[in-house]
């Protein structure tokens, strides 16, 4: 499994990286939105990690450009990943269109749970 992280913070991104190698898969980083934009172009991902605040283009914004593209990438799995406690947060992502939601800290089956969740629905392999 292929897995793209589009997160400013490179502490976070190691984080969430050694918790995926603990299941095998393999996390391509990208350090702003416009950075994992380009990598989505160019490479193929089974689901994205979003954090929501990072500087320039937004989560919820890099969200809407994923979503808004004519291909099948368009239809990406997309996991949200924030430190953000806002009551209505989890909506609004939704609402985005984003699959799941996570808040930092990120644990490791939180992580788990929510990429298996996110690619049962869709029909996908889910992660050992």
């Amino acid at each position: 499994m292929n897995i793209l992280f589009i997160e400013d913070d490179p502490m976070n991104r190691r984080v969430v990286k050694d918790m995926l190698d603990v299941a095998g898969a393999t996390m391509a980083e990208a350090a702003w939105a416009e950075e994992g934009l380009a990598r989505i172009d160019d490479e193929t991902f089974d689901i994205i990690l979003v954090d929501l605040r990072m500087p320039g283009t937004d989560g919820f914004e890099t969200i809407r450009q994923i979503r808004a593209r004519p291909d099948a990438k368009a239809d990406l799995p997309i996991i949200v990943v924030t430190a953000d406690t806002a009551l209505d947060l989890r909506e609004r992502c939704l609402a985005t269109g984003a699959d799941d939601v996570l808040f930092k800290p990120v644990a490791m089956d939180a992580l788990f749970d929510a990429i298996g969740r996110v690619l049962a629905k869709r029909g996908g392999a889910i992660l050992a």
